[in-house]
């Protein structure tokens, strides 16, 4: 049997996200009972992958060091819920460095894939904006569509959702898919 696995974007989905960017390890908060969902997810034999774009890096608003500081912070938050999270995709390009990882580009997803040794065709991609979903779908997984972070502008747009299903938040999802 082929491993279950979730792919989640990070800002808006599993902690707070900001239009100023999450620059620091302080500014990273745990959106309300994400690291509990993730727990879950681990708990019901899910691998967790993350796939980030985290321009801040390339417009210098953050070192790639203190981005390594906030994924610590937010895998001891996972771990101390009975979470893994299993692979990390990031990307640290701008918009206009014509790179392959930058989501709508499904790159990231590519490199979760490789890194994973595992085929991703078919799972879940949840994220809060439409570049998630959009990179998610040209890599064969699954659109879900949160509505924290930027997940209720994104459905007030209303563009590219026809078919994606809208929770509430993490754990909405997680105990939809679970129960």
């Amino acid at each position: 049997m082929t491993d279950k696995l979730i792919v989640l974007d990070r800002d808006g989905v599993i902690n707070y996200d900001s239009d100023d960017y999450i620059r620091t390890v302080d500014e990273w908060i745990a959106l309300p009972g994400a690291m509990q969902a993730l727990g879950k997810l681990t708990k019901a034999g899910y691998k967790i992958a993350i796939a980030t774009n985290q321009s801040g890096i390339a417009r210098q608003y953050f070192s790639e060091d203190t981005l390594d500081a906030m994924h610590t912070k937010m895998r001891t938050l996972a771990q101390e819920e009975g979470a893994v999270i299993d692979y990390i995709a990031y990307c640290p390009h701008g918009p206009d460095d014509n790179c392959d990882c930058r989501k709508p580009l499904p790159g990231l997803i590519h490199q979760i894939a490789k890194g994973l040794n595992q085929d991703v065709g078919g799972c879940y991609m949840v994220g809060d904006s439409l570049r998630d979903l959009q990179a998610g779908q040209a890599a064969g997984l699954r659109p879900v569509l949160v509505l924290t972070g930027k997940g209720q502008r994104t459905l007030d747009k209303g563009k590219g959702l026809e078919g994606v299903p809208v929770y509430d938040d993490l754990a909405a999802f997680v105990d939809n898919i679970i129960d």
